[in-house]
């Protein structure tokens, strides 16, 4: 991704990919008085539409349950809940234990922001089958994203164009065109999205949460958040905390941090993550081939880079491995450690210029299908956060920081700092700094950090602990790699979380998973 404000991608949704017209779903002439009175009709998954990532409808559970999906009709303008609406998709898989014993809906949240939880949950929902024997698993395509209003700004061969831009500019020929092509993304969306990008905010995905959960019949809302769905569970708590029952955070976004702050951290957390796979590398039985010693790992990934940026190599089919579209297959190969076989496969083949592994890892980050087609997550991504982040920063801001950011991360320091123009010309002014998730009297809330996370970095879980209030926020550490803690299917941290949301035993704060 060349310019997004901040990645916040989770890594459920990047791994799902690896080994659709504006406003569809809008009901301009649909209003209702009462939207909690609504009954969702449940029925057979269709196949994931374009801008969900597309693909097959998904299969049925080991046991044989099948995917059900529904569409949930909430107000466009939640200031206004009585006029135009728009869909929502939904998607569930029901309990399998005895009915007695069924707690309720557990919805995820997966990430992004601009994921669809109907495609991302059927891939996991394996992992999942514990947790599905007292829950019904829920997730969706949250406003702007999916099959759910989606944000659509430029078309597929412009995309193809946008994700080859240089998007670390050396002189002032290159900026004007990296500041222009922003623009001209922005306008797009402004265009082809204008009526649903002032309500695609956090705080709108959470009353739709609230609308979710009293539809679906609960009580208490009963929530996994991952990634920015921490995000949007925090600000869920904050809105209504006595609504929360059993909660729980994975790969904590940082509440406290504005834009620039989050960018500024993932550089880091991200350069740590490539000094760990460096490391593990070269400490192999058998030779690495991509370097002798880790700082040689990383000296020749930069060598890289820097050649890749006057001279691209072939990529896949006639599309080019620009030194864009490789930070961006590095990018995404750091969110997870099964991925770093990739990473070090793709960057041999580089070396002997051949770019097609990491052209296929950044077409996975980019939400580019094999079709060529690409989903929607860069347009919604960059809507929801520039409705969400205050901060509009300019081209001298940014080069005022690139010093801070090189030291960071010489690697992933100009792409970061670059990235916070994306929002300059966005036609929606920003929200706040950063998210209030201040939830006196919630429930306790299970936070889990991972300290290896490239993406939210370790130091957020303490901060959301700390926001969230005095004996709501519970910490649990996981001394792992890669964006998440419970996907790495370490049997601590899922024991843990397990016993929370099934039982409600509540882990030790300060517990620690390695």
């Amino acid at each position: 991704m060349p310019n997004p404000p901040r990645l916040r991608a989770a890594a459920l949704i990047a791994s799902a990919v690896l080994p659709a017209a504006v406003l569809a779903g809008c009901g301009d002439d649909s209003k209702h008085q009462d939207p909690t009175a609504q009954k969702l009709s449940w029925k057979d998954c269709p196949a994931p539409s374009t801008a969900e990532g597309g693909g097959d409808a998904p299969s049925p559970l080991p046991n044989g349950t099948a995917w059900q999906c529904a569409t949930l009709k909430t107000p466009r303008d939640w200031a206004d809940p009585k006029g135009d609406t728009i869909d929502l998709a939904l998607i569930r898989a029901r309990a399998s234990g005895d009915d007695s014993r069924r707690i309720g809906s557990l919805i995820f949240n997966f990430g992004g922001p601009g994921g669809s939880g109907v495609t991302t949950l059927p891939a996991f929902g394996e992992d999942y089958a514990k947790l599905r024997t007292r829950y019904d698993l829920v997730s969706f395509d949250p406003r702007g994203v999916g099959r759910s209003a989606p944000v659509e700004c430029l078309d597929d061969l412009q995309l193809d164009a946008y994700f080859q831009q240089d998007s670390t500019p050396d002189d002032a020929t290159e900026r004007t065109k990296l500041l222009d092509n922003t623009k001209e993304f922005n306008a797009a969306c402004e265009d082809n999205s204008r009526k649903v990008l002032p309500h695609v905010r956090t705080t709108d995905a959470a009353r739709d949460m609230d609308l979710m959960r009293q539809v679906l019949g609960d009580d208490k809302l009963y929530y996994f958040g991952i990634s920015y769905g921490t995000e949007l569970g925090g600000v869920y708590a904050h809105l209504f905390p006595e609504r929360v029952g059993r909660a729980v955070f994975d790969a904590v976004v940082d509440p406290t941090e504005d834009s620039e702050q989050g960018s500024l951290g993932q550089a880091k957390g991200f350069q740590l993550a490539l000094d760990n796979f460096a490391e593990d590398c070269v400490s192999k039985t058998e030779d690495c081939p991509i370097g002798d010693t880790a700082q040689d790992v990383k000296n020749r990934i930069a060598k890289l880079l820097k050649d890749l940026d006057r001279t691209p190599i072939p990529g896949v089919g006639l599309r080019k491995l620009t030194q864009t579209a490789a930070t961006s297959g590095i990018t995404q190969s750091l969110y997870s450690q099964d991925f770093w076989e990739y990473l070090t496969e793709g960057l041999d083949q580089a070396y002997d210029g051949d770019g097609r592994v990491l052209m296929l890892l950044a077409d996975s980050m980019n939400g580019r299908n094999e079709d060529g087609t690409y989903s929607n997550i860069t347009a919604a991504n960059i809507a929801i956060n520039c409705a969400d982040d205050k901060a509009r920063y300019t081209e001298d801001y940014v080069e005022q920081k690139l010093p801070e950011f090189r030291s960071a991360s010489p690697i992933f320091g100009d792409s970061m700092a670059w990235g916070m123009v994306s929002c300059t010309d966005w036609a929606v002014a920003g929200a706040a700094d950063h998210p209030d998730v201040s939830a006196a009297g919630s429930a306790p809330i299970l936070v889990v950090g991972n300290t290896g996370d490239p993406a939210t970095p370790y130091a957020g879980a303490r901060r959301m602990v700390d926001a969230l209030g005095a004996d709501v926020g519970v910490e649990l550490t996981y001394k792992g790699q890669g964006h998440g803690a419970y996907d790495s299917k370490n049997k601590c941290v899922q024991g843990a979380v397990n016993g929370y949301l099934l039982d409600g035993k509540v882990p030790a704060a300060g517990t620690v998973c390695s």
